[in-house]
């Protein structure tokens, strides 16, 4: 329970159907410094926390705050600093639900004596399958695809059939004290926005050199000078804006080349791939070694999928898209669909 409507709405459907519930907040970052301003961008800070007390408490259920301030410092943060630093986009949530959410706090939850996990997750548990949350506009299975098919037996999205009008009205016909707390917009351990801080506060204990990702050009794809980059953990692929040019027409980042420092940029007609390669591939579905598999590919949070043929080989995968699609970033996500079904997933190495 991360303090905001969603999660307290979830425990409070399940206290609706007579089941035992208990309450866990995790703490996952020093957030005491920060302003007790209510839900909006944090989950660590104490407002947070309070507002998850006091969901539970009008629901009579236990809550307990568990720390994982270290593992997340380890799995997720430190992480997303590396990727950056390395020139890649990584995606600090699918890494959280891996490493923590979906791992240690279902073993606590097993130790309380629970037979299942429930979170706030827009998504849905059917047959043993994962599948998209009837809100489009809500969904996160794309998030969720690196949990494994032995968690997901042990899991459960209470909100998965609902919209998030829904979820304010009934948090709101109930008095719940975070009805209409607004929704996180932020990174959890970014509130302020600025991820490229993070790498650099990060930088000295991880063995990063700070002045070198601070240090480098910015080229055209033919290796012509076009500025200054302010760091390569500062940039990603397919962005346009916050690179300092003076252009006549709009440059996007093409690629991040950390060993020499350099982001090369380009036409947005430059972005365009027709394949990629994915590492790490995690099946969720029973898919044939090296099978051509169609399919539908979300390569970012927000982004349609789209029409592709997979080949699963290993823990390794490649994606080859009917159409071209735009700004492909190494070290975000490609999760595949067949329907609202999640087939698997896995982290982007390369794209051509």
């Amino acid at each position: 329970m991360s303090g905001g409507v969603d999660s307290s709405v979830a425990a409070a459907l399940l206290v609706e159907r007579g089941l035992e519930v208990v309450g866990m907040t995790m703490r996952l970052y020093d957030a005491r410094d920060q302003p007790r301003r209510g839900r909006g961008g944090t989950c660590c800070s104490p407002a947070e926390v309070d507002l998850a007390q006091r969901a539970c408490e009008q629901l009579g259920i236990p809550h307990y705050v568990v720390d994982e301030q270290r593992r997340f410092q380890r799995a997720v943060i430190d992480d997303f600093a590396r990727e950056y630093a390395a020139g890649r986009t990584p995606n600090p949530c699918a890494r959280c639900n891996e490493h923590v959410k979906f791992g240690p706090l279902l073993e606590r939850a097993r130790a309380l004596g629970a037979t299942y996990m429930a979170t706030g997750h827009y998504a849905r548990v059917e047959d043993g399958a994962l599948l998209r949350g009837v809100d489009p506009a809500k969904d996160q299975s794309y998030f969720l695809f690196a949990m494994g098919k032995d968690t997901l037996a042990k899991v459960r999205f209470p909100l998965g059939e609902w919209t998030k009008d829904r979820v304010r009205a009934y948090a709101q016909e109930r008095g719940m004290p975070n009805w209409d707390a607004p929704d996180s917009q932020e990174l959890c351990f970014v509130p302020d926005g600025d991820h490229g801080a993070v790498v650099e506060r990060r930088a000295e204990a991880l063995g990063l050199d700070v002045g070198a990702l601070a240090q480098g050009e910015v080229v055209d794809e033919d290796g012509q000078s076009l500025g200054a980059h302010n760091g390569i953990h500062r940039v990603t692929v397919g962005q346009r804006r916050g690179l300092g040019l003076s252009s006549p027409r709009p440059r996007y980042v093409l690629r991040v080349l950390p060993d020499e420092r350099k982001v090369v940029v380009g036409d947005a007609e430059a972005l365009a791939r027709r394949s990629l390669d994915v590492e790490d591939f995690r099946r969720l579905d029973d898919l044939e070694q090296g099978a051509s598999i169609r399919c539908h590919v979300q390569i970012r949070h927000r982004s349609p999928a789209q029409a592709a043929t997979l080949r699963v080989e290993g823990s390794r995968a490649t994606v080859e898209f009917d159409a071209p699609v735009r700004a492909v970033a190494p070290g975000q996500a490609a999760v595949a669909f067949a329907g609202d079904r999640v087939l698997g997933g896995g982290w982007i190495a390369g794209s051509r």
